[in-house]
């Protein structure tokens, strides 16, 4: 299969329908104060925006991540990207399949559409720029080695702030993988990458994307909640300074380094004050648009990581549904 182009600098999958990007999503957490101060010690750029917050990444004018302040921590849904040229056939056959199409929230644009995915998550789809990557993300700047007789690293004192390079990918707690499985790719055109059986599956855009864009894992029946956003470092470099650097601010409670099987990826996660997580990630599989991707059924024990520390007890607790 060979790359057509739709509108103009525009590279997509030839006759087919799905959404291009996770754009964005929204959360609720019950203190704005406590939740600047940990993402801006994280490395992103927070933003007074109305009554909430707006994260970004330094250098970058998208907003990745919304939030507003309620009684608890709670995800409230996501925003999907399509093309133009996609918004109208997209929105037609979500209604076809009988998709309750839904009015915007309050305060939110009304140039999209929205719904309810299985999980009861509010869903915005609306016609955005691709911000998943059209190649695999560089790897490796600050691992350059240096030759003999020169110092390759920098003191604890002149160490390099670092700083997340774009928003990656995030993984949703839900009642079901199956069904989550089934509903983003009838609905939003996802297509699997890999999975363990019903415990957890990752799920990538068919027009370029990393090995995944969302990933949902089993919360046991209980309610969906968030349990990680990823933030891609560019660097293993980048990944230890950021560790190090949420470490000298007090937020120790982490888990990494590591590496993942499924996706491939390095990691290292920070864990909030909300009981979930915040990733450090760099160098993640990635599937062209041109790829037709064979997801497999990996055993429990690769679910998680090929290499690391222990694992810790809480790492896929649902703390959401605990409320």
């Amino acid at each position: 299969m060979t790359a057509i182009r739709g509108t103009i600098g525009v590279n997509k999958r030839p006759g087919e329908l799905g959404a291009h990007s996770l754009d964005s999503f929204r959360m609720a957490v019950p203190d704005l104060t406590v939740a600047e101060k940990f993402y801006t010690e994280f490395g992103l750029e927070v933003r007074e925006e109305g009554n909430g917050l707006g994260l970004y990444t330094h250098g970058n004018s998208h907003r990745w991540m919304s939030l507003s302040e309620g009684l608890r921590k709670e995800l409230q849904g996501f925003t999907f990207g399509v093309f133009e040229e996609d918004f109208e056939p997209m929105k037609k056959r979500i209604e076809a399949q009988g998709v309750k199409l839904m009015d915007a929230p309050r305060g939110q644009e009304s140039n999209s559409i929205w719904f309810a995915d299985n999980n009861g998550l509010m869903i915005e789809m609306k016609i955005a720029e691709k911000t998943s990557l059209d190649a695999k993300a560089d790897f490796g700047g600050m691992e350059t080695s240096v030759p003999a007789n020169e110092v390759g690293s920098w003191s604890r004192r002149a160490k390099p702030q670092v700083s997340p390079i774009r928003f990656a990918h995030m993984l949703v707690f839900t009642p079901s993988v199956p069904q989550s499985i089934e509903f983003y790719s009838r609905v939003l055109g996802l297509r699997l990458s890999d999975r363990t059986g019903d415990i957890i599956a990752f799920m990538h855009g068919i027009h370029g994307c990393d090995h995944h864009m969302i990933a949902f894992v089993d919360s046991g029946g209980k309610a969906p909640g968030l349990h990680h956003c990823s933030w891609d470092m560019g660097s293993l470099n980048g990944i230890g300074l950021a560790a190090q650097q949420m470490a000298d601010a007090g937020y120790t409670e982490g888990w990494g380094l590591g590496r993942h099987v499924l996706g491939s990826n390095y990691f290292h996660y920070m864990k909030d004050p909300w009981g979930s997580w915040a990733e450090y990630s760099a160098d993640i599989d990635y599937i062209s648009l041109d790829k037709d991707w064979e997801a497999k059924n990996h055993p429990e024990e690769d679910g998680i990581y090929v290499w690391g520390p222990e694992l810790p007890e809480d790492f896929v607790h649902n703390y959401e549904a605990d409320q």
